[in-house]
């Protein structure tokens, strides 16, 4: 049977019946539920991703790592590769990608190296929660929410399979990462002109 939209209040649900979905809002799968993506980002939400998205491919060209805005298919398979088997397909703000054998015309199938969630009002428990939970399972390595409203951003590195948080980083603070060596980023840059 195709579907032509999904039933919110089931929870078994995989990429293969994701594939077969025509709606006209953007959704995402995790553990098998499916989540309504808020409405379109506001202002600071895309001026924020714009921002850091210059930075990182700056850093990037001439690299090997890929960065990725959404919408950008990210599935995490906990079981197999097959379609029918993958219960988590995500749209992150941002992924950065150095393990190219992950991308395929579809997205990315497998966790990325860096996930960037930018919080909109109305998605702060998707992000905070489930979210975090899959990407801790599935292995993405960092894992940065920003606060485009509070102007701030906290960095979870995972450390023996579990996730690490950082202090709270500001306008101001300068951020790095292992996942990308010699990448700083001033987030005085990254929030300016925010309102």
């Amino acid at each position: 049977m195709e579907l032509n939209e999904p039933d919110v209040s089931y929870n078994n649900y995989t990429y293969a019946d994701y594939l077969t979905w025509s709606m006209d809002k953007m959704v995402e799968l995790i553990k098998g539920r499916v989540y309504k993506m808020s409405p379109a980002p506001k202002k600071n939400h895309q001026s924020v991703s714009w921002r850091l998205s210059g930075v990182l491919y700056n850093y990037l060209n001439n690299k090997t790592c890929k960065a990725f805005t959404a919408p950008f298919d990210v599935r995490l398979p906990t079981k197999s590769t097959h379609n029918a088997d993958i219960t988590t397909v995500v749209q992150p703000d941002i992924s950065v990608i150095c393990d190219l054998t992950k991308l395929d015309e579809a997205g990315c199938i497998g966790a990325p190296d860096l996930i960037v969630e930018i919080l909109s009002k109305g998605n702060n428990k998707k992000e905070l929660q489930n979210k975090y939970e899959v990407y801790e399972e599935c292995g993405v390595k960092e894992y940065w929410i920003i606060n485009p409203e509070e102007q701030n951003l906290i960095v979870y590195t995972l450390i023996n399979g579990n996730y690490k948080p950082s202090k709270l980083f500001t306008t101001g603070d300068e951020i790095t990462t292992n996942i990308l060596p010699g990448l700083i980023i001033n987030l005085e840059d990254i929030f300016s002109d925010l309102n």
